[in-house]
């Protein structure tokens, strides 16, 4: 490990350097973010799974520069050319840019109108001039059969001086500086380039300081002009730049050479610095903007994931469409699919009165408590019908309006396939609509997460960034919850800590075999050591042999458990009973802690697992709002209050479902009376809210919403 990163990530993260080289261990022995957060508390200091995630991606990050300006350094070494000094400016350089503008003069260059001049024996001339001679003598001996007159040889002596200048890294880096700092980027709607609907109005004539400039209006210019809709450009005081450079290369104003040195420095800016600066600035806010909007999808999509469970329902799953008709799932408490029927209540067919006795039929013969609707098309008909249908129930019934986002390419994938093989597209799309419902994480997970539409411009971001970071948070879901060992399906197993497809696999095939697990010990035989140390406390048996086998736990911690529980007169069978709770809630965790031989943290997930044994984090979020009547744009008044959920959270405000078709938002200045710099910081995906109308816009079917009371 190298010392100087590890003491770099210590302070860039403000943890203790000690922390960063035992997680980096950690990793290098093959252990996993989820285990390592959850079960190596005592190693790390506690770090949570962000933190390692830094520590790793840093790491690696500073390695790879650390061996660029190594490869550096021996390449310029093999010119005879490195001195002291270059090798230090390399060394202490923090980014990558600034170690390839110290390599750039020592570059092998592609073919230039620099390197042709070199080549024509003009670089003695180049050298002259900028010494700054009074006069210009004798360049007449530079002429040869491919520089004819002495106008030609200034004119390539020149173009070495510019490329001089441009390979100047001190240079490089003031300019790079000055133009992110001092310039405004600019949008104009481009000379015949039509905008139908009209997407990027706002652009149209457009100007924001670049150091200032919000993520998702880069990346919402960056769609534009690739559309060909905007032209983008950087505007700035290129003369005081200009000036900068001739004050720093021209000495002697008086001498003759001093306007060929100008000519070159307004070439070289023009030409070669200008283009590329602008390029590298465009290129870091677009990064930059990628990451901002990549930490808002992850954000968004942990809270989606996390949305709490209707557990114990008998759900209906209802697919809305028009002309092929609505797909209904009745899926029991298990999640098991038991029967699908289709009825034709919107146009053409109009079939109203005998899709209502067939709803309710269902739901009398079912016991239906709530019925899950897809947000899809005909989404706001099936609504209106499920509304009026439920008044006539015998029992009392909900509904949902679910984020049907992803299903459609979950129904045609080959999993759903091989569940349902028999089964047509929609009506998967109706079990999978229920199941969202029932258990939104397991569903989910066998979506790519990219379709589950609960992020900004993610289609303007790099594919394998965002995939990286969407897979962690998903992980990290998985693992925070945990899994039922006996009914997980592969697509959540993939993604517990430790699993392979080969250990997946055999999961699989003992289950088929033997029906279900009893205990984490049988899992012991079937997994190599290694995955069944970093999964086992990841993975639940329900109505198994040992209670504690549906605890989050670690096997590992078993014994000191029992001992535990034995200083306190209890056994495993007093699980989350009052009276464990009542001895646990005082017991002194120092204490314990040292007549154990365990440390605290362990010791505290210990005790709090014991008190919840089959804890579920999301229980302790808000459930979704059920709902038993329609709300049309016509029923709403200004400051109107409502209570809605949190649908998705953007740089911008906030969209929540209030029960029309269309999601109102809330702009970032709405939502509290004190300074945000981001949504995030008030809200998140799946919040129940209450929130007041502040504008409706019944034409465009919108309303603007605000979370500040209006004043009586």
């Amino acid at each position: 490990m190298n010392e100087n990163i590890i003491k770099e990530i210590s302070i860039e993260l403000n943890i203790k350097e000690l922390q960063v080289i035992n997680t980096l261990k950690l990793l290098e022995e093959g252990s996993t973010i989820p285990f390592i957060a959850r079960y190596r508390k005592e190693v790390t200091g506690n770090l949570d799974e962000v933190q390692i995630r830094k520590i790793s991606e840093k790491y690696e990050y500073e390695v790879n520069l650390l061996k660029r300006k190594e490869d550096v350094i021996r390449l310029i070494d093999e010119k005879g050319l490195l001195t002291d000094n270059l090798k230090k400016d390399i060394l202490n350089a923090k980014k990558l840019v600034e170690v390839e503008d110290l390599y750039r003069p020592y570059k092998e260059k592609k073919k230039t109108k620099a390197t042709d001049a070199i080549k024509n024996g003009l670089e003695p001339l180049a050298k002259i001039i900028l010494s700054f001679p009074k006069e210009l003598y004798n360049v007449e001996k530079f002429l040869n059969e491919n520089v004819k007159t002495k106008e030609d040889a200034i004119e390539g002596a020149k173009y070495i001086i510019a490329e001089y200048i441009s390979d100047n890294a001190g240079y490089r880096k003031w300019i790079r500086n000055n133009v992110h700092n001092h310039s405004k980027i600019k949008s104009k709607l481009k000379k015949g380039a039509n905008d139908e609907k009209k997407v990027y109005e706002m652009y149209y004539d457009f100007s924001e300081d670049v150091k200032y400039i919000k993520p998702h209006r880069v990346l919402a210019l960056n769609r534009g002009e690739k559309e060909g809709i905007l032209s983008i450009s950087l505007e700035y005081n290129k003369e005081y730049i200009l000036e900068y450079l001739k004050n720093k290369i021209i000495k002697d104003k008086d001498s003759i050479c001093a306007k060929y040195a100008s000519d070159a420095i307004e070439d070289s800016y023009k030409r070669l610095i200008g283009p590329s600066i602008e390029r590298e600035i465009r290129s870091e806010l677009t990064e930059k903007s990628e990451e901002a909007a990549i930490g808002v999808f992850s954000s968004n999509l942990e809270k989606y994931l996390l949305t709490p469970p209707m557990k114990d329902k008998m759900v209906l799953g209802f697919d809305p469409a028009f002309r092929t008709g609505c797909k209904l799932a009745i899926v029991d408490q298990t999640g098991k699919m038991i029967d699908i029927k289709v009825i034709y209540p919107h146009e053409p067919k109009n079939e109203i009165e005998k899709s209502k006795q067939i709803l309710l039929d269902l739901i009398d013969k079912y016991n239906i408590d709530i019925i899950a609707i897809g947000n899809g098309t005909a989404s706001r008909e099936s609504e209106k019908f499920v509304s009026d249908t439920i008044k006539d129930s015998k029992r009392k019934v909900s509904y949902v309006i679910v984020n049907e986002a992803g299903a459609s390419v979950y129904s045609a994938s080959k999993l759903a396939i091989e569940e349902f093989p028999n089964l047509h597209v929609e009506e998967r799309s109706a079990i999978s609509i229920a199941r969202r419902l029932q258990d939104p994480l397991s569903e989910l997970v066998k979506i790519d997460p990219k379709s589950i539409g609960v992020g900004q411009y993610q289609h303007d971001v790099k594919e394998k960034n965002l995939s990286d970071a969407l897979d962690f948070v998903v992980s990290k879901s998985v693992n925070n919850v945990g899994v039922n060992i006996n009914t997980a399906s592969p697509s959540i197993l993939k993604y517990v800590s430790g699993l392979t497809k080969k250990s997946i696999e055999k999961i699989i095939d003992f289950r088929n075999k033997n029906g279900r697990f009893t205990s984490r010990s049988e899992l012991n035989k079937l997994l190599t050591s290694k995955t069944y140390e970093q999964s086992i406390g990841f993975m639940r048996v329900l109505d198994g042999s040992n209670p504690l086998d549906v605890t989050g736990i670690h096997p590992e911690s078993y014994d000191k458990t029992i001992k535990l529980l034995n200083e306190l007169n209890l056994t495993i069978n007093d699980l989350g009973s009052s009276i464990l709770i009542e001895k646990l809630d005082n017991i002194n965790i120092e204490e314990y802690s040292n007549k154990l031989d365990i440390d605290k943290y362990t010791l505290e997930d210990i005790i709090n697992s014991l008190k919840k044994p089959n804890r579920d984090p999301r229980d302790e979020l808000d459930a979704p709002i059920l709902k038993s009547d329609i709300l049309e744009i016509s029923d709403l008044k200004k400051g109107m209050q409502l209570q809605g959920t949190v649908r998705n959270v953007v740089d911008f405000g906030a969209f929540i479902d209030i029960g029309l078709h269309n999601d109102g938002l809330v702009h970032i200045s709405k939502i509290t009376d004190r300074f945000i710099k981001h949504p995030s910081e008030e809200l998140s995906v799946g919040d129940i809210v209450t929130c007041y109308v502040d504008e409706i816009y019944p034409e465009k079917e919108k309303v603007a919403l605000t979370l500040i009371k209006p004043e009586e």
